[in-house]
């Protein structure tokens, strides 16, 4: 159900405010060969959410404008079609409740900012192999 089936590149929905921090995991991506549909804010992500089809992943920080990236994720996981897309958090947030309750919401992963290229690449690989599940 998602855009690597299709034949294109696959799609990254990246939900991140920071325009630094959002071109840099745009470049990165778009050199592994990923399309990266931005997001720079709750709002506009929950927009995507509903009006379009499931990405291959989502990079999603937690610390967003309007509506935060947990009220996101929790969106996500109710969505029918989405409920079992690939989400890595990427976020500065390093609160160990945050934390766990992400974790309870399935990701994939949890990035810590600011980040290494080499961490996100392999958080990025161990989400094609494995599927949403608990952790």
């Amino acid at each position: 159900m998602n855009n690597s089936s299709s034949g294109q590149d696959p799609l990254l929905l990246l939900v991140e405010d920071e325009q630094d921090t959002a071109d840099l995991v745009t470049l990165i991506m778009k050199e592994r060969g990923y399309q990266v549909l931005h997001a720079a804010d709750g709002s506009v992500a929950l927009e995507k959410v509903a009006l379009m089809p499931p990405p291959s992943l989502v990079m999603l920080d937690i610390q967003l404008p309007h509506i935060d990236g947990i009220t996101i994720l929790e969106t996500i996981r109710a969505t029918p079609d989405w409920e079992n897309v690939p989400v890595i958090m990427l976020t500065a947030v390093a609160d160990q409740d945050k934390i766990k309750k992400v974790r309870a919401l399935t990701v994939q992963d949890y990035v810590l900012k600011p980040f290494r290229q080499e961490t996100l690449l392999r958080s990025v690989d161990q989400s094609r192999t494995t599927s949403a599940r608990p952790q």
